[in-house]
Protein backbone atom coordinates (compact mmCIF):
# COMPACT_ATOMS: atom_id res chain seq x y z
CA UNK A 1 0.00 0.00 0.00
CA UNK A 2 1.24 3.49 -0.83
CA UNK A 3 2.58 5.10 2.35
CA UNK A 4 -0.07 7.20 4.04
CA UNK A 5 -2.77 6.41 1.47
CA UNK A 6 -6.24 5.04 2.19
CA UNK A 7 -8.71 3.27 -0.06
CA UNK A 8 -11.94 4.61 -1.47
CA UNK A 9 -13.84 2.12 0.67
CA UNK A 10 -12.34 3.81 3.75
CA UNK A 11 -13.25 7.38 2.81
CA UNK A 12 -16.38 7.40 4.97
CA UNK A 13 -14.21 6.87 8.05
CA UNK A 14 -12.17 10.01 7.31
CA UNK A 15 -14.78 12.73 6.78
CA UNK A 16 -13.27 16.11 7.63
CA UNK A 17 -9.70 14.82 7.24
CA UNK A 18 -6.98 15.39 4.66
CA UNK A 19 -5.96 12.07 3.05
CA UNK A 20 -4.17 10.56 0.05
CA UNK A 21 -5.72 8.25 -2.56
CA UNK A 22 -4.03 6.13 -5.22
CA UNK A 23 -6.52 5.47 -8.00
CA UNK A 24 -7.38 5.38 -11.68
CA UNK A 25 -9.39 8.08 -13.42
CA UNK A 26 -12.46 6.69 -15.16
CA UNK A 27 -13.83 10.08 -16.17
CA UNK A 28 -12.81 13.74 -16.23
CA UNK A 29 -15.31 16.55 -16.78
CA UNK A 30 -13.98 20.14 -16.72
CA UNK A 31 -16.59 22.85 -16.14
CA UNK A 32 -14.95 26.27 -16.04
CA UNK A 33 -13.25 26.73 -12.69
CA UNK A 34 -14.19 23.21 -11.54
CA UNK A 35 -13.21 19.75 -12.80
CA UNK A 36 -15.13 16.66 -11.72
CA UNK A 37 -13.17 13.41 -11.62
CA UNK A 38 -14.49 9.90 -11.17
CA UNK A 39 -11.93 7.69 -9.47
CA UNK A 40 -11.72 3.94 -8.82
CA UNK A 41 -9.21 1.84 -6.93
CA UNK A 42 -10.66 -1.69 -6.85
CA UNK A 43 -12.45 -1.12 -3.53
CA UNK A 44 -15.01 1.35 -4.87
CA UNK A 45 -15.56 4.57 -6.82
CA UNK A 46 -15.73 8.15 -5.67
CA UNK A 47 -16.23 11.62 -7.06
CA UNK A 48 -13.32 14.01 -6.73
CA UNK A 49 -13.52 17.74 -7.38
CA UNK A 50 -10.61 19.92 -8.39
CA UNK A 51 -11.14 23.68 -8.39
CA UNK A 52 -9.16 26.75 -9.37
CA UNK A 53 -9.38 27.99 -5.79
CA UNK A 54 -8.80 24.84 -3.72
CA UNK A 55 -6.37 22.88 -5.93
CA UNK A 56 -2.71 23.61 -6.53
CA UNK A 57 -2.48 25.47 -9.88
CA UNK A 58 -0.43 22.90 -11.83
CA UNK A 59 -2.53 20.07 -10.44
CA UNK A 60 -5.75 21.81 -11.48
CA UNK A 61 -4.37 22.20 -15.00
CA UNK A 62 -3.49 18.47 -15.12
CA UNK A 63 -6.93 17.49 -13.84
CA UNK A 64 -8.61 18.97 -16.88
CA UNK A 65 -6.56 16.88 -19.32
CA UNK A 66 -6.64 13.41 -17.81
CA UNK A 67 -7.38 10.48 -20.09
CA UNK A 68 -9.50 7.51 -18.98
CA UNK A 69 -7.55 4.96 -16.92
CA UNK A 70 -4.72 7.34 -16.09
CA UNK A 71 -3.33 6.38 -12.69
CA UNK A 72 -2.98 9.19 -10.16
CA UNK A 73 -2.17 9.98 -6.55
CA UNK A 74 -4.45 12.67 -5.15
CA UNK A 75 -4.36 14.53 -1.86
CA UNK A 76 -7.33 16.37 -0.46
CA UNK A 77 -10.17 16.68 2.02
CA UNK A 78 -13.01 14.22 2.53
CA UNK A 79 -16.50 15.75 2.74
CA UNK A 80 -20.04 14.45 2.89
CA UNK A 81 -22.20 15.15 -0.20
CA UNK A 82 -25.46 13.32 -0.83
CA UNK A 83 -25.18 14.03 -4.56
CA UNK A 84 -21.89 12.15 -4.93
CA UNK A 85 -21.47 8.35 -5.27
CA UNK A 86 -21.57 6.83 -1.81
CA UNK A 87 -22.46 10.19 -0.28
CA UNK A 88 -18.79 11.19 -0.13
CA UNK A 89 -16.90 13.79 -2.16
CA UNK A 90 -13.14 14.19 -2.34
CA UNK A 91 -11.89 17.79 -2.63
CA UNK A 92 -8.57 17.69 -4.48
CA UNK A 93 -5.72 19.81 -3.15
CA UNK A 94 -2.95 18.19 -5.20
CA UNK A 95 -2.76 15.60 -7.99
CA UNK A 96 0.19 13.59 -9.30
CA UNK A 97 0.02 11.60 -12.53
CA UNK A 98 1.68 8.20 -12.12
CA UNK A 99 0.84 6.48 -15.41
CA UNK A 100 -0.56 8.13 -18.53
CA UNK A 101 -3.27 6.39 -20.56
CA UNK A 102 -3.64 7.96 -23.97
CA UNK A 103 -5.95 6.42 -26.60
CA UNK A 104 -7.56 3.96 -24.18
CA UNK A 105 -9.32 1.53 -26.58
CA UNK A 106 -12.55 1.08 -24.61
CA UNK A 107 -14.68 4.21 -24.89
CA UNK A 108 -18.14 5.19 -23.75
CA UNK A 109 -19.69 3.98 -27.00
CA UNK A 110 -21.14 0.50 -27.35
CA UNK A 111 -18.57 -2.16 -28.21
CA UNK A 112 -19.21 -5.64 -29.55
CA UNK A 113 -18.41 -8.65 -27.38
CA UNK A 114 -15.85 -9.84 -29.92
CA UNK A 115 -13.85 -6.64 -29.53
CA UNK A 116 -14.22 -6.65 -25.75
CA UNK A 117 -12.95 -10.23 -25.60
CA UNK A 118 -9.88 -9.17 -27.60
CA UNK A 119 -9.14 -6.54 -24.94
CA UNK A 120 -10.32 -8.64 -22.02
CA UNK A 121 -7.24 -7.58 -20.05
CA UNK A 122 -8.66 -4.05 -20.11
CA UNK A 123 -12.37 -4.90 -20.09
CA UNK A 124 -11.87 -6.37 -16.61
CA UNK A 125 -11.67 -2.80 -15.30
CA UNK A 126 -15.31 -2.03 -16.05
CA UNK A 127 -17.76 -1.94 -13.11
CA UNK A 128 -19.78 -4.82 -14.52
CA UNK A 129 -16.79 -7.12 -14.85
CA UNK A 130 -15.34 -6.28 -11.44
CA UNK A 131 -18.73 -6.96 -9.86
CA UNK A 132 -18.87 -10.39 -11.51
CA UNK A 133 -15.38 -11.24 -10.27
CA UNK A 134 -16.18 -10.10 -6.74
CA UNK A 135 -19.29 -12.30 -6.69
CA UNK A 136 -17.22 -15.21 -8.01
CA UNK A 137 -14.82 -14.71 -5.13
CA UNK A 138 -17.68 -14.61 -2.62
CA UNK A 139 -19.14 -17.85 -3.96
CA UNK A 140 -15.76 -19.57 -3.69
CA UNK A 141 -15.25 -18.39 -0.11
CA UNK A 142 -18.82 -19.27 0.79
CA UNK A 143 -18.46 -22.84 -0.49
CA UNK A 144 -15.04 -23.39 1.04
CA UNK A 145 -16.16 -22.06 4.42
CA UNK A 146 -19.33 -24.17 4.43
CA UNK A 147 -17.42 -27.33 3.54
CA UNK A 148 -14.86 -26.64 6.26
CA UNK A 149 -17.69 -26.25 8.78
CA UNK A 150 -19.00 -29.66 7.71
CA UNK A 151 -15.64 -31.33 8.28
CA UNK A 152 -14.43 -31.58 4.67
CA UNK A 153 -10.69 -31.42 3.95
CA UNK A 154 -9.37 -29.84 0.76
CA UNK A 155 -7.15 -32.25 -1.20
CA UNK A 156 -5.59 -30.95 -4.40
CA UNK A 157 -5.73 -33.39 -7.32
CA UNK A 158 -3.47 -33.55 -10.40
CA UNK A 159 -4.01 -31.64 -13.64
CA UNK A 160 -2.09 -34.21 -15.72
CA UNK A 161 -3.83 -37.59 -15.80
CA UNK A 162 -3.12 -40.85 -17.67
CA UNK A 163 -6.74 -41.65 -18.46
CA UNK A 164 -10.28 -40.38 -18.92
CA UNK A 165 -12.81 -39.81 -16.18
CA UNK A 166 -15.87 -38.53 -18.06
CA UNK A 167 -15.31 -39.95 -21.56
CA UNK A 168 -12.43 -40.22 -24.00
CA UNK A 169 -13.99 -38.00 -26.67
CA UNK A 170 -13.49 -34.79 -24.68
CA UNK A 171 -9.86 -35.19 -23.64
CA UNK A 172 -7.08 -32.70 -24.33
CA UNK A 173 -4.00 -34.83 -25.04
CA UNK A 174 -0.49 -33.54 -24.28
CA UNK A 175 2.98 -35.02 -24.65
CA UNK A 176 4.30 -35.95 -21.21
CA UNK A 177 8.01 -36.62 -21.77
CA UNK A 178 7.25 -38.92 -24.66
CA UNK A 179 4.14 -40.53 -23.22
CA UNK A 180 0.55 -39.42 -23.83
CA UNK A 181 -1.20 -37.67 -20.94
CA UNK A 182 -4.38 -35.66 -20.65
CA UNK A 183 -5.60 -32.49 -19.00
CA UNK A 184 -7.91 -33.40 -16.17
CA UNK A 185 -11.65 -33.65 -16.77
CA UNK A 186 -12.29 -34.09 -13.05
CA UNK A 187 -10.44 -34.68 -9.81
CA UNK A 188 -13.05 -37.18 -8.67
CA UNK A 189 -11.12 -40.44 -9.06
CA UNK A 190 -8.23 -39.08 -7.01
CA UNK A 191 -10.65 -37.72 -4.41
CA UNK A 192 -12.01 -41.24 -4.07
CA UNK A 193 -8.54 -42.31 -2.98
CA UNK A 194 -8.24 -39.43 -0.53
CA UNK A 195 -11.67 -40.02 0.94
CA UNK A 196 -10.62 -43.48 2.08
CA UNK A 197 -7.99 -41.74 4.21
CA UNK A 198 -9.88 -38.67 5.41
CA UNK A 199 -13.58 -39.54 5.24
CA UNK A 200 -14.72 -36.22 3.79
CA UNK A 201 -12.73 -34.37 1.14
CA UNK A 202 -13.15 -31.93 -1.71
CA UNK A 203 -10.98 -30.78 -4.56
CA UNK A 204 -11.30 -27.47 -6.35
CA UNK A 205 -9.42 -26.55 -9.47
CA UNK A 206 -9.37 -26.17 -13.24
CA UNK A 207 -10.83 -28.91 -15.42
CA UNK A 208 -10.81 -29.27 -19.19
CA UNK A 209 -13.25 -30.58 -21.78
CA UNK A 210 -12.42 -30.68 -25.49
CA UNK A 211 -16.06 -30.29 -26.46
CA UNK A 212 -16.87 -28.84 -29.87
CA UNK A 213 -19.53 -26.62 -28.31
CA UNK A 214 -20.13 -22.91 -28.76
CA UNK A 215 -23.13 -22.54 -26.48
CA UNK A 216 -23.41 -19.86 -23.82
CA UNK A 217 -23.02 -22.54 -21.13
CA UNK A 218 -19.73 -24.12 -22.20
CA UNK A 219 -16.05 -23.34 -21.73
CA UNK A 220 -13.11 -25.58 -22.60
CA UNK A 221 -11.46 -24.70 -19.26
CA UNK A 222 -13.55 -24.23 -16.16
CA UNK A 223 -13.24 -24.61 -12.39
CA UNK A 224 -15.03 -27.39 -10.58
CA UNK A 225 -15.69 -27.97 -6.89
CA UNK A 226 -15.96 -31.69 -6.09
CA UNK A 227 -16.88 -32.90 -2.59
CA UNK A 228 -16.62 -36.64 -1.89
CA UNK A 229 -17.39 -38.56 1.29
CA UNK A 230 -17.83 -42.08 2.62
CA UNK A 231 -21.07 -43.81 3.63
CA UNK A 232 -23.06 -41.51 1.36
CA UNK A 233 -26.40 -42.31 -0.21
CA UNK A 234 -28.34 -40.43 -2.88
CA UNK A 235 -30.35 -38.46 -0.33
CA UNK A 236 -27.08 -37.33 1.27
CA UNK A 237 -25.80 -36.04 -2.05
CA UNK A 238 -28.95 -34.00 -2.60
CA UNK A 239 -28.88 -32.66 0.96
CA UNK A 240 -25.21 -31.66 0.97
CA UNK A 241 -25.32 -30.08 -2.48
CA UNK A 242 -28.48 -28.03 -1.85
CA UNK A 243 -27.18 -26.73 1.48
CA UNK A 244 -23.82 -25.87 -0.07
CA UNK A 245 -25.47 -23.91 -2.88
CA UNK A 246 -27.89 -22.16 -0.52
CA UNK A 247 -25.08 -21.12 1.84
CA UNK A 248 -22.99 -19.64 -0.97
CA UNK A 249 -25.94 -17.76 -2.47
CA UNK A 250 -26.84 -16.37 0.97
CA UNK A 251 -23.24 -15.14 1.29
CA UNK A 252 -23.59 -13.18 -1.95
CA UNK A 253 -26.88 -11.64 -0.82
CA UNK A 254 -25.17 -10.57 2.38
CA UNK A 255 -21.88 -9.26 0.99
CA UNK A 256 -22.50 -8.20 -2.62
CA UNK A 257 -25.60 -6.02 -2.59
CA UNK A 258 -23.84 -3.21 -4.45
CA UNK A 259 -22.48 -5.60 -7.07
CA UNK A 260 -25.92 -7.08 -7.71
CA UNK A 261 -27.23 -3.55 -8.20
CA UNK A 262 -24.47 -2.73 -10.69
CA UNK A 263 -25.39 -5.89 -12.61
CA UNK A 264 -29.10 -5.01 -12.35
CA UNK A 265 -29.62 -8.49 -10.94
CA UNK A 266 -33.01 -8.99 -9.33
CA UNK A 267 -32.25 -10.56 -5.93
CA UNK A 268 -35.70 -12.16 -5.60
CA UNK A 269 -34.80 -15.43 -7.43
CA UNK A 270 -31.70 -15.75 -5.23
CA UNK A 271 -33.67 -15.12 -2.07
CA UNK A 272 -35.91 -18.04 -3.09
CA UNK A 273 -32.97 -20.47 -2.96
CA UNK A 274 -34.02 -22.25 0.22
CA UNK A 275 -33.64 -26.02 0.74
CA UNK A 276 -35.09 -28.51 0.27
CA UNK A 277 -35.13 -28.26 -3.52
CA UNK A 278 -37.73 -30.14 -5.59
CA UNK A 279 -36.79 -33.64 -6.72
CA UNK A 280 -37.89 -35.63 -9.75
CA UNK A 281 -36.78 -39.00 -11.04
CA UNK A 282 -35.51 -39.17 -14.60
CA UNK A 283 -38.69 -41.00 -15.59
CA UNK A 284 -40.85 -38.26 -14.06
CA UNK A 285 -38.81 -35.59 -15.81
CA UNK A 286 -39.13 -37.49 -19.11
CA UNK A 287 -42.91 -37.62 -18.81
CA UNK A 288 -43.05 -33.92 -18.00
CA UNK A 289 -40.86 -32.98 -20.98
CA UNK A 290 -42.81 -35.12 -23.42
CA UNK A 291 -45.99 -33.45 -22.21
CA UNK A 292 -44.34 -30.03 -22.47
CA UNK A 293 -43.41 -30.68 -26.10
CA UNK A 294 -39.70 -29.82 -25.89
CA UNK A 295 -38.81 -32.55 -28.40
CA UNK A 296 -37.20 -34.66 -25.68
CA UNK A 297 -36.69 -38.35 -26.43
CA UNK A 298 -36.90 -40.59 -23.34
CA UNK A 299 -33.64 -42.41 -22.70
CA UNK A 300 -31.51 -39.52 -23.94
CA UNK A 301 -29.63 -36.87 -21.99
CA UNK A 302 -31.31 -33.56 -21.28
CA UNK A 303 -30.73 -30.76 -23.78
CA UNK A 304 -30.74 -27.05 -23.03
CA UNK A 305 -34.47 -26.62 -23.85
CA UNK A 306 -35.30 -29.55 -21.56
CA UNK A 307 -33.30 -28.17 -18.65
CA UNK A 308 -34.86 -24.75 -19.14
CA UNK A 309 -38.37 -26.21 -19.15
CA UNK A 310 -37.70 -28.08 -15.90
CA UNK A 311 -36.21 -25.06 -14.16
CA UNK A 312 -38.96 -22.72 -15.38
CA UNK A 313 -41.56 -25.09 -13.95
CA UNK A 314 -40.07 -24.82 -10.47
CA UNK A 315 -38.42 -21.38 -10.24
CA UNK A 316 -35.70 -22.82 -8.02
CA UNK A 317 -32.96 -25.43 -8.44
CA UNK A 318 -34.43 -28.86 -9.13
CA UNK A 319 -32.92 -32.34 -8.79
CA UNK A 320 -33.29 -35.10 -11.38
CA UNK A 321 -32.36 -38.51 -9.96
CA UNK A 322 -32.07 -42.18 -11.07
CA UNK A 323 -30.65 -41.79 -14.58
CA UNK A 324 -30.36 -44.42 -17.36
CA UNK A 325 -27.04 -46.19 -16.99
CA UNK A 326 -26.31 -45.95 -20.73
CA UNK A 327 -25.86 -42.17 -20.62
CA UNK A 328 -23.86 -41.92 -17.41
CA UNK A 329 -20.25 -42.61 -16.45
CA UNK A 330 -18.73 -46.03 -15.81
CA UNK A 331 -18.08 -45.44 -12.10
CA UNK A 332 -21.72 -44.79 -11.11
CA UNK A 333 -23.44 -47.43 -8.99
CA UNK A 334 -26.47 -49.21 -10.42
CA UNK A 335 -29.80 -48.86 -8.67
CA UNK A 336 -30.36 -52.14 -6.78
CA UNK A 337 -34.06 -51.92 -7.66
CA UNK A 338 -33.47 -51.23 -11.37
CA UNK A 339 -30.27 -52.37 -13.06
CA UNK A 340 -31.00 -50.10 -16.03
CA UNK A 341 -30.58 -47.02 -13.84
CA UNK A 342 -27.74 -45.54 -11.81
CA UNK A 343 -27.88 -43.77 -8.47
CA UNK A 344 -27.05 -40.41 -10.00
CA UNK A 345 -28.42 -36.91 -9.62
CA UNK A 346 -28.18 -33.65 -11.56
CA UNK A 347 -29.11 -30.29 -10.10
CA UNK A 348 -30.65 -28.01 -12.74
CA UNK A 349 -30.15 -24.31 -12.07
CA UNK A 350 -33.02 -21.85 -12.51
CA UNK A 351 -33.48 -19.25 -15.24
CA UNK A 352 -32.15 -21.39 -18.06
CA UNK A 353 -28.66 -21.92 -16.65
CA UNK A 354 -28.65 -25.67 -17.14
CA UNK A 355 -26.93 -28.41 -15.15
CA UNK A 356 -25.13 -26.91 -12.18
CA UNK A 357 -24.23 -30.11 -10.33
CA UNK A 358 -23.76 -33.73 -11.32
CA UNK A 359 -23.25 -36.40 -8.69
CA UNK A 360 -23.66 -40.08 -7.90
CA UNK A 361 -22.99 -42.96 -5.62
CA UNK A 362 -19.78 -44.63 -6.83
CA UNK A 363 -19.59 -48.34 -7.64
CA UNK A 364 -17.79 -49.91 -4.66
CA UNK A 365 -17.82 -53.53 -5.85
CA UNK A 366 -14.53 -54.58 -7.47
CA UNK A 367 -15.94 -57.05 -9.99
CA UNK A 368 -18.77 -54.78 -11.08
CA UNK A 369 -16.45 -51.80 -11.49
CA UNK A 370 -13.98 -53.86 -13.51
CA UNK A 371 -16.84 -54.97 -15.73
CA UNK A 372 -17.88 -51.35 -16.32
CA UNK A 373 -14.33 -50.41 -17.29
CA UNK A 374 -14.27 -53.22 -19.82
CA UNK A 375 -17.72 -52.32 -21.17
CA UNK A 376 -16.50 -48.77 -21.80
CA UNK A 377 -13.32 -50.15 -23.41
CA UNK A 378 -11.08 -48.17 -21.06
CA UNK A 379 -7.43 -49.20 -20.56
CA UNK A 380 -7.42 -51.42 -17.45
CA UNK A 381 -3.76 -50.74 -16.66
CA UNK A 382 -4.51 -47.05 -16.17
CA UNK A 383 -7.21 -47.89 -13.62
CA UNK A 384 -5.34 -50.49 -11.56
CA UNK A 385 -4.73 -47.95 -8.81
CA UNK A 386 -8.43 -47.02 -8.87
CA UNK A 387 -9.43 -50.67 -8.60
CA UNK A 388 -7.16 -50.99 -5.56
CA UNK A 389 -9.60 -48.75 -3.72
CA UNK A 390 -12.13 -51.57 -4.09
CA UNK A 391 -9.62 -54.31 -3.26
CA UNK A 392 -8.57 -52.89 0.08
CA UNK A 393 -11.38 -51.88 2.42
CA UNK A 394 -14.00 -50.66 -0.04
CA UNK A 395 -16.97 -48.80 1.42
CA UNK A 396 -20.02 -47.08 -0.10
CA UNK A 397 -19.19 -43.50 -1.03
CA UNK A 398 -20.29 -40.73 -3.35
CA UNK A 399 -20.05 -37.10 -4.25
CA UNK A 400 -20.71 -34.48 -6.87
CA UNK A 401 -19.11 -31.82 -9.03
CA UNK A 402 -20.23 -28.19 -9.24
CA UNK A 403 -19.21 -26.06 -12.22
CA UNK A 404 -18.16 -22.68 -10.85
CA UNK A 405 -18.66 -20.61 -14.00
CA UNK A 406 -22.25 -21.76 -14.44
CA UNK A 407 -22.87 -21.02 -10.77
CA UNK A 408 -21.48 -17.51 -11.19
CA UNK A 409 -23.51 -17.06 -14.37
CA UNK A 410 -26.73 -17.97 -12.62
CA UNK A 411 -26.11 -15.85 -9.52
CA UNK A 412 -25.00 -12.77 -11.48
CA UNK A 413 -27.59 -13.16 -14.21
CA UNK A 414 -25.05 -12.75 -17.02
CA UNK A 415 -26.14 -14.44 -20.24
CA UNK A 416 -22.84 -16.12 -21.20
CA UNK A 417 -20.29 -17.93 -19.04
CA UNK A 418 -17.41 -16.25 -20.88
CA UNK A 419 -17.94 -13.25 -18.56
CA UNK A 420 -17.75 -15.36 -15.40
CA UNK A 421 -14.01 -16.12 -15.66
CA UNK A 422 -11.27 -13.52 -15.71
CA UNK A 423 -9.85 -14.99 -18.92
CA UNK A 424 -12.30 -17.47 -20.41
CA UNK A 425 -11.21 -20.24 -22.75
CA UNK A 426 -13.57 -21.29 -25.53
CA UNK A 427 -13.24 -23.18 -28.81
CA UNK A 428 -12.20 -20.03 -30.63
CA UNK A 429 -10.38 -18.12 -27.91
CA UNK A 430 -7.10 -18.77 -26.15
CA UNK A 431 -5.89 -15.12 -26.04
CA UNK A 432 -5.31 -12.95 -24.11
Amino acid sequence: MLDGAITIRELGDHVGETVRLAAWVTGSRPKGQICFLLLRDGTGVCQAVASSEGTEEAAFERAGHLHPETSVIVTGDVAEDDRAPGGIEFKVADLEVVGESEDYPIGRKEHGVGFLQEVRHLWLRSPRQTSILRIRDTLIRGMRDWLAQQGFTNVDTPIFTPSACEGTSTLFEVDYFGDPAFLSQSGQLYSEAAVMALGKVYCFGPTFRAEASKTRRHLTEFWMLEPEWVWADLDDICRVSENLVAAAVARVLEENTADLEILERDPAPLEAVVPPFPRMTYDEASAFLVEAGTGFEPGSDLGAPDETALSDAHGTPVFVTHWPSEIKAFYMKRDPDNDGQVLAVDMIAPEGNGELIGGSIREDDLDLLLGRIREHELPEKDFEWYLDLRRYGSVPHGGFGLGLERFVGWVTGVPHVRETAAFARTMDRIRP
